[in-house]
This record gives structure tokens, sequence and C-alpha cells, in this order.
């Protein structure tokens, strides 16, 4: 632990040592208003005809980027409703500055860039692996779960096999230990996190962008092992309809709208709705279970932006959601008596949320603002595993006030206070053995919490963020978070990040866990848990270098992360309860990752990934052993072909997936098998339609014996938690994505 230490403090002396040998350029966008007067313009694009980038000014206007040796440097500032502005800037020139006016009638136009899928952010003071809209369409991701593909940071699996509930990894941590943000908002918290991962269409998204480690105070403490936040599409997006439509062999199919306005200079509002279905029994490893359920889900969202002629901004918007899975043997009935005839799963879910987020300007040229966050969740689930009812109902309130101060263009901070609110209620019945029991009815947690962070910026040479924050916890006292995140580059080409932080979350038992409802076993009663609290260490170093049509980039990090508390729930200890109890011992995970990218042609770009996970954790009666079920390495390579204005795309994707260890009671073996995964997608670009096809696990592998004692469900053995590869065979879709412009 010293040694982490050591280096992290090492780290940032050297990162105060050099001096910047990067050519950065440093720019504003401002508005020219009808009256005369000059004001910075937030969230302007700014286009970089050379290499085709798109950049956005941040709340002051401000934008900068390293022009990596180009002699000339072409931009292009817009907005809408707004004239647009371009310059030229020569190999001297590093300051820039374009004005757009309000309020003119503009033909129409269209800038065709072309957009990297998985890139890792230059900008970023924590590793921040990006997936952009580009990416998003390579493999037709029907919802966030099936975005990951592509990553190795981000491992994705089956909770279990009956509810087709999805989950992530990241450094060897289940994804409860990532906190998911969506524009900054925490979401998928509580009982909405089962399923959360499959409630956001892919469509709807404009990019992903993952950031390993603790990161930021600002929006909590439960992030230890990363923070995944979620860009939707914007209201500003001058697009008035997008339509996605989706078919596969198996007969799912989906619909997602969307619909960009721009009412006026002020108001703009995006609308998007989801519909899709798996109407279909499949059943690929005759086991007499569906491999996957048969479901219906609906989803609308409505976001709104205003932006005041003195810079304040006010974004609302509400998301409602209905999701029906039926699950369970194939000849289930859910109006037939449970008990003596099939094994079954009924799942329910509805939620509702709403938010309001308000950013008020103190000053003209915006270097001070105060932003107020509201955000309020609503989500029911109603549901049934053979014997075991699971009924719960989560309202939560999130409150968050923040001061910010930009003293200059080197030094500011942010100041800020948040209340969160949780009240869940929940039931879970085990009729198991004709005994009925009444497990855990919920609980009303509220936390207060400060924070102050400060950040140091040397153009693009130099970025050092440290916060600090203070909640207490009605249930759990005073809870306190130290994090800091440094970013130094030796040149344009070498950039080195290193971070350390702590987190706090409170364990949700059961849908943390929600795979041992599909079990036969008794779920042992539990009491006074800790609050679940680590440390996490990291270090990263990218390289880029001319190869190709464009630099590339290597890429190494080290990541550690150690639990000082942790809530256990253990299967291996007692074979006929699932035990549940706090951590007595160590736990703790390594994970080593290298990235390449290149694009050796002009438009083949190619990315391989690997990454080697180390996760251990203390059980009762066998000390310190491998995590079950998580993987040791992954590896990806993904290479995509575009012709000349993307008239045609080709996708390749191959994965490698190593071994994990696999509990003596499945009698599966110590370990799971190594498999390779392929993917494969062309699209055809006809003016402002795209038609893809594509097919997933063309190798057609699929987990045998998903499912223990698959043949006695109602056995004490019975046991469908115990999953580690995939549970679908090979699938063959084809859809379409129109959009129209303005």
């Amino acid at each position: 632990m010293k040694f982490f230490k050591y280096l992290f403090l090492f780290s940032i002396i050297l990162g105060f040592a050099g001096q910047s040998l990067a050519q950065t350029v440093s720019g504003v966008v401002k508005v020219q208003k009808p009256n005369g007067t000059m004001e910075p313009m937030p969230y302007a694009s700014v286009y970089w005809l050379e290499k085709q980038i798109v950049l956005e000014s941040d709340n002051n206007g401000r934008f900068s980027f390293d022009r990596e040796k180009n002699p000339t440097v072409s931009l292009v500032a817009t907005f809408v409703g707004h004239t647009q502005d371009t310059l030229v800037l020569g190999i001297s020139d590093n300051l820039a500055e374009l004005v757009i006016k309000e309020g003119a009638e503009l033909d129409a136009a269209r800038v065709i860039t072309r957009q990297q899928g998985n890139y890792i952010s230059k900008i970023a003071p924590v590793k921040t692996e990006v997936i952009s809209a580009a990416g998003l369409c390579k493999m037709a991701c029907c919802n966030l779960a099936e975005s990951f593909e592509n990553s190795a940071s981000v491992t994705v699996g089956y909770a279990d096999a009956i509810t087709g509930a999805r989950q992530i990894r990241l450094l060897g941590l289940s994804g409860i230990y990532t906190q998911m943000l969506d524009e900054n908002r925490p979401v998928m918290r509580g009982i909405a996190s089962p399923f959360g991962l499959s409630y956001v269409p892919g469509q709807w998204l404009e990019s992903i962008q993952i950031a390993k480690g603790p990161s930021s105070v600002i929006n909590g403490l439960e992030a230890i092992s990363g923070q995944i936040n979620l860009e939707h599409r914007k209201p500003t997006a001058e697009q008035p309809l997008f339509v996605n439509l989706f078919l596969s062999d198996m007969l799912r199919h989906e619909a997602n709208i969307a619909s960009s306005l721009q009412l006026n200079s002020k108001w703009s509002t995006v609308t998007l709705a989801h519909y899709s279905a798996d109407p279909a029994k499949h059943d690929g490893n005759h086991d007499g279970f569906r491999d996957e359920p048969v479901s219906k889900q609906f989803n609308i969202s409505n976001r709104w932006l205003y932006m005041a002629e003195n810079g304040t901004q006010v974004r609302f918007g509400f998301k409602a959601l209905s999701d029906d899975r039926l699950a369970g043997q194939m000849d289930f009935d859910k109006n037939k008596q449970r008990g003596t005839d099939s094994w079954g799963s009924h799942i329910k879910n509805t939620g509702l949320n709403g938010y309001l987020k308000v950013g008020i300007p103190l000053n003209t040229d915006n270097t001070q603002n105060i932003a107020t966050v509201v955000d309020y969740s609503y989500h029911k689930l109603d549901s049934y595993f053979g014997l075991k009812d699971y009924d719960a109902t989560q309202n939560s309130l999130f409150v968050n006030l923040i001061y910010q101060n930009m003293m200059n263009q080197n030094h500011w901070f942010s100041l800020g206070a948040n209340f969160h609110a949780d009240n869940i209620e929940e039931h879970l019945r085990d009729f198991h053995a004709n005994e009925f029991r009444d497990l855990y009815p919920g609980r009303d947690e509220n936390a207060l919490g400060f924070y102050g962070e400060y950040t140091y910026t040397q153009d693009e040479k130099i970025s050092l963020v440290a916060g600090m924050r203070a909640d207490y916890n009605n249930i759990h006292g005073w809870l306190v978070a130290p994090r800091i995140n440094l970013k130094y580059s030796f040149d344009h080409s070498l950039v080195f990040r290193a971070l350390a932080g702590r987190g706090f979350r409170t364990a949700n038992v059961i849908t943390d866990n929600l795979g041992m409802l599909s079990t036969g076993r008794k779920i042992e009663g539990w009491s006074e848990l800790d609050v679940e609290d680590a440390w996490t260490y990291g270090a990263n170093l990218t390289a880029y270098f001319p190869f190709g049509f464009e630099d590339a980039s290597l890429s190494f990090d080290f990541f550690r992360s150690d639990f000082n508390k942790q809530v256990i729930v253990d299967q291996e200890f007692d074979l006929s309860r699932i035990s549940v109890y706090n951590l007595d011992g160590r736990s703790f995970t390594n994970t080593y990752q290298i990235d390449l990218n290149v694009e050796p042609v002009e438009r083949l770009t190619m990315l391989a990934t690997f990454r080697y996970t180390d996760a251990k954790v203390t059980l009762k009666g066998q000390g310190l052993v491998e995590k079950p079920l998580t993987s040791r390495y992954k590896g990806v390579f993904n290479i995509q072909y575009a012709t000349r204005m993307n008239k045609w795309t080709f996708d390749f994707t191959a994965q490698l997936n190593g071994p994990s260890r696999i509990p003596d009671f499945a009698g599966m073996g110590d370990k799971s098998p190594v498999y390779g995964m392929l993917y494969g997608q062309v699209t055809k670009k006809l003016r402002d339609l795209e038609v893809y096809v594509g097919a997933e696990n063309l190798t057609n592998y699929k987990q045998k014996y998903a499912i223990i004692d698959a043949s006695t469900p109602y056995s004490g053995n019975f046991n469908a938690s115990v999953v580690w590869g995939p549970l679908m065979g090979r699938k063959f879709y084809a859809g379409l994505r129109f959009t129209l412009w303005k």
C-alpha cells in the first residue's frame, strides 16, 4: 500500500516540475447580441475541418485542443439559430476567437465528419474511454447493456439464466460499485439497478464516457470502481426526426424515435420513444427453460432546454417506463398454480423520473456561476421466482447545489452541498418447504453531504483535481471521502495520469444479487450490515506516435481497489442456504490493461485491447480465494473500414474471454473454459437512410448446463445463478436508421 502512496506523491511532484511543450490551441466562442454587446457562447459546436473533429465550448464559451503539428487549423463555430464564423490559424497562431450572431435566417448546411467509435479522451484528468455515436452503431446496440462489446474495460454478462438481467464489471468489480450517471445525475440505484442497463436504448445516446476510479466528489460517494456517464441526444441537435427499426431472427423487434426541435433561439426540446418485444420462446441448450424471457418494454422521455440572453440555462424533463417479463420453463403459464406445475417467474417493472437543472452566471464573463440539480425517481418492481415473491417500491430524491468560481485560466474551484433521500419498501416472501417468511421490509436512508473541489490547469500540460466531501448518513453516520486526480503531459505525445480516492455505498442485498432468487435455497436473514467502504488507486500512461494515416495511441493502466468493509453474499459456506455477512478479512482487485488504436490507412481503423484481472475475497470457511465468476482476462479486436463518404461501413469484432472460478457445488469443474465470440456488421448509407445487417456470436458458443438441476426446479439443489458465459447462440439481425435533417 505504501508503494502506491509514494508513487502517487511522486507523480504530483513530477507533474508540477515540467514545462509545456505541446502546441495547444486555446479559443473562445462569443455571441454578438442585436444591441452589439458581446458575451461568451456556451455549448457552441466548433468543427476542426482538417481533422474532422467536433469540439464543444464549455460553460464559459472556451475550448482547447492539441493541434498535433498541423501547419494550418481551420475552425468553424456554429449554434442553432445563429450565424457561423470561420477562422484559419497559421503555424504560429494558437489563440482563436470566433464570433457568431443571433437571429439570422440561415440556409441549411450540413458538415459531414467521421467520428471515432472508441477513443481515450486527451483532455480528461481521469482516464476516460469514450464510446461515441459511431461506436454505438457498430453492432446495432439495442440497449446500454449491449454497448460495451468493443471495450475490454467493461465486461457485460447475465446475472442469472432466468430473468435476462444484465450486469457489468469494471476494474474486476460488479457493476453495483460503478456509479451510473445520466448527464451527471445519479441513476440506476437501488431496486432500479438489476434491469437498468436494459432501459436505456443505445440509439437514444450521443456518447458514453467510462471513467475508471472514484473521479469527482460532486456527484456523491458511490463511485468506487468508476463512473459511467450517459450523454443523450440533445434538444439543440438539428434532427427533427430520427427513426431506428430493428429485427432479429429470434423475432426480437424494436423501434426508436427521436425528435429534436428548436422552437426559437431560447427554447428547444427532444422527445425520445422506445418499444421492444421478445415474443418467442427459445431453448437453445435444451434444458427445458427459456434462454431469455418473453418480454415487452415501453419507454418515453421528453427533455427541454431554455437559454436566456444573460446566459442562464434551464434544463428539465421526464422519463417513464414499463417492462413486463415472463421467464421459466417452456410450458410455464402464469395463470397456473405455482409449486405444482412448471417453474416460472413473472417480473413487472414500472418507473418514472423527473429532473430540473438550473445554471445561473453571476457575472458577465461567466467566471462565477451557481447551479442547482433536482432529481426525483419512482420505481416499482413486482415479481415472483418459483416459490419466492419479491415486491419493492423505491422513492428517491437527489438535490445538488453547486457554486463554481474560475479565478483565472489556471485556477478554479467548486463548493457545494447535496441531499439524497431513499425510501425503499421491500418484501421477500419465501414459501420454500411450506415455510412462510417475510424478510427485509426495507429502509429509509437520508444523507446530507458537503464538498469542495479545486482544479489547477496549465494549458493541456498539467491538470490537478483535488476534492473532499463529508456526508452525514442517518444509518452509517459521518462518511468522509478524499479524492485526487492528476494528468501530466510530458509533451503532446505522452500523457500520464494517476488517481486515488475513497468511496462508500449501502448494500441493496436482494437487488444487488437478484440471481439468488432463481435458486431453491433458503435465504438467510441479515441485520447490522456495514456500509461498503473501499479505496481505489490507479495510474495510466498513454502514448501517441506517428503511424499510418492518423497518429496511433498506445495506453497502459493499472488499478487497485481495496475494501475496508464489504457485504458478502455467499453460496459456498452452507450449501442449503445463501449466507449474508460482513467481510472478515481482505477483499481486493488488481486490473492491468493495454489498449492500441491505429488507422494504418485512411478510413481503416483498428482497436486491440487486453485486460487481466486478479480478484480475491475472504469467504467463510475458505479464507482468501479468487472471486467466483470473475473472468481473469478479456481481449478485444475490432476492425472497421468505411468507403468514401461512409457509403459502406464494414465492422468486425473478435473477443477472447478468459476463465473464471466456478463454485464447487456447481459441478462444472474448477474453472470455466476459455471461449471466443465473433461479431460482424455491414452498413449501407443512402443519403438520409442507413440500412444495416449483422450477426452476433458467430461461433454459436453457449454455456452448457447454465441451470443446475433444471429437471427438478422445486428442489433445494436448483440454481440458475452460476452463469459465466453466453446463454443465446448465433443471432442474425437487420435494421435501418432514418434521419431527417433540419
